[in-house]
């Protein structure tokens, strides 16, 4: 099987006064195929950066900015599209999609943000509002600002409106499959997928290329647990083939 890094560019982070870009690496390897990309460690210039699965006790002091227009209706890492009027934020490790108090410690201001992007990589910052949030506490102006972040969770809306924050059933959730097979030749993984298909009721393809080669990968099957996906392995073994869990995003 053929494993190798690949290298992305991510839309991330600034603050208002300037948009720099930052090339980032995600780190591949077949220890963490089965999480999802967002999930993986990552690179920015050099520097690693592991993000967390669990946002349970979480809470940080440092300092907060803020990126607005250079950035509004672009993608943001978990592939939404920026709105800097929206109440979001870029993180390095919280998990993405889970929900940030924000408390400005020079005038006692709060917010609550939900982290849909990467980021800031400046240092001393430890989170990049948006516009909007930024504003509601006061961090528009100076434009940095001293802050306590405490992770609350994903936010669930009940009866009448009213919102909490829990933990997700599992953090395993999500569509898993296994990945028996990479191959430079199309026709030969279209036919192992089509047998695998027959075999398992779900197979596919999927196109990569890697170093200026093209690959085509197969999996079968599909989870709707990382456990699950882990126990059809067994089952994989059994029948001949050697494989690792993939999620599919």
């Amino acid at each position: 099987m053929f494993r190798c890094p690949v290298i992305l560019v991510l839309c991330l982070f600034c603050v208002a006064c300037g948009a720099p870009q930052y090339s980032s690496r995600v780190l591949h390897n077949p220890t963490n195929q089965h999480l999802k990309g967002h999930q993986k460690p990552y690179e920015v210039n050099g520097e690693r950066y592991v993000p967390l699965l669990d946002h349970t006790g979480f809470v940080d002091e440092g300092r907060a900015s803020w990126y607005g227009k250079d950035f509004h209706g672009k993608k943001t890492s978990n592939g939404e599209t920026y709105d800097m009027h929206a109440m979001t934020a870029a993180h390095k490790t919280l998990p993405l999609g889970v929900f940030v108090r924000v408390k400005n410690l020079d005038n006692g201001k709060e917010t609550v943000v939900r982290v849909n992007d990467r980021g800031p990589f400046v240092a001393g910052r430890i989170i990049d509002l948006s516009y909007a949030a930024a504003r509601q506490i006061g961090v528009v102006g100076p434009g940095t600002a001293p802050v306590r972040i405490e992770a609350l969770g994903y936010q669930i809306k009940g009866a009448g409106g009213k919102v909490s924050y829990q933990q997700p059933k599992s953090y395993d959730s999500g569509v898993f499959a296994v990945q028996v097979g990479a191959f430079s030749v199309e026709a030969n993984a279209r036919r192992l997928a089509d047998d695998l298909g027959r075999r398992y009721g779900h197979s596919g393809l999927r196109r990569g290329v890697v170093n200026g080669k093209t690959f085509f990968r197969v999996h079968a099957g599909k989870y709707e647990s990382l456990e699950e996906a882990q126990s059809a392995l067994m089952e994989f073994a059994i029948d001949g083939f050697e494989g690792f869990v993939v999620a599919l995003d």
